[in-house]
């Protein structure tokens, strides 16, 4: 017999919800059951980043870097940096140096963080993405190119970070007194435009990496990095889910599991469907792993 020649076996949303209501030995029936079903689900995805590296989700992006400016957003579902390195010029003459990650206390005792140079150095803040409400307002009306914002306080704000005015996120290096200074305009894809006095000022707490010592130039350091980031939502019930199709069986097991946990009637199914869902898991994350040779060289210190 001939086989179907295709290769496009996929499960979307609804299709998955079924199949873990059917392990749990139950039916999807109302609203509400596909309601619970996407909350556990996206629970779920977050517990997969939680245990360790979905190489599916890694993605590499670059981020060019200005004189004198020393922290720079990364994009807000960026879970973490899993490499990264400072690329000087462009075409045939571009060079990748390595750059040290450092920790926040390591960071925290450098003197003069204003420093100019190749940066050498680059601290992670992993921050949650979330924008807070703040009792701030501009104290005076701003450009779409101004450098310098005055507010009517700064209580609460880090000494460097990134504000939203509007729908527009704005960066800073530094405040003086009420004043941001060396700010950066439009930054996390927003417009830079002009906002009149008296606007409300929120907090964006945004991933961002700062560097040391900040660059000497413009239009000649870039910082290239391959970032963890967030796997993206259930959906509206007729989209694929975002992982690859080894990964399948995997979000049915754990789903079954997840609902199992609050389906009356499936108590007695708990320890079974949760033996599978990890037995699964196992599975799909030995595939879902770096298979490079890996090469160590000890490094020797003389005295």
């Amino acid at each position: 017999m001939a086989t179907s020649g295709t290769v496009a076996f996929n499960l979307d949303l609804n299709n998955i919800v079924e199949e873990a209501f059917e392990r749990c030995g139950q039916e999807l029936r109302t609203g509400y059951n596909m309601r619970t079903a996407r909350r556990s689900l996206n629970l779920l995805t977050i517990e997969w980043a939680n245990r360790g590296i979905n190489l599916w989700t890694i993605e590499q992006g670059v981020i060019p870097m200005v004189q004198a400016q020393i922290c720079y957003a990364l994009p807000t579902d960026t879970i973490d940096l899993m490499d990264m390195v400072i690329r000087t010029q462009t075409g045939i003459s571009q060079s990748d140096i390595n750059i040290n990650r450092i920790s926040s206390s390591t960071y925290s005792t450098i003197p003069n963080k204003n420093a100019q140079g190749r940066p050498i150095q680059v601290w992670i803040d992993r921050q949650s993405g979330d924008t807070n409400t703040t009792s701030i307002t501009l104290n005076g009306a701003i450009t779409s190119t101004a450098t310098t914002i005055t507010l009517s306080s700064v209580v609460g704000l880090n000494y460097v970070g990134f504000i939203k005015v509007d729908n527009e996120t704005i960066g800073y290096n530094q405040i003086s007194g009420n004043v941001l200074q060396s700010c950066v305009r439009g930054v996390d894809n927003s417009t830079a435009t002009s906002h009149t006095s008296g606007t409300d000022v929120s907090v964006r707490n945004l991933p961002n990496i700062c560097v040391w010592p900040s660059p000497d130039q413009s239009d000649f350091y870039t910082f290239a990095y391959w970032r963890l980031r967030r796997i993206q939502d259930a959906g509206n019930g007729v989209n694929t889910e975002d992982i690859p199709f080894r990964m399948l069986p995997c979000m049915a097991a754990g789903l079954a599991y997840y609902l199992s946990l609050k389906i009356p009637g499936a108590e007695n199914r708990i320890d079974m469907l949760k033996a599978a869902y990890e037995e699964q898991w196992l599975l799909g994350s030995s595939e879902d792993r770096e298979k490079a040779s890996l090469r160590l060289a000890p490094r020797q210190y003389f005295y």
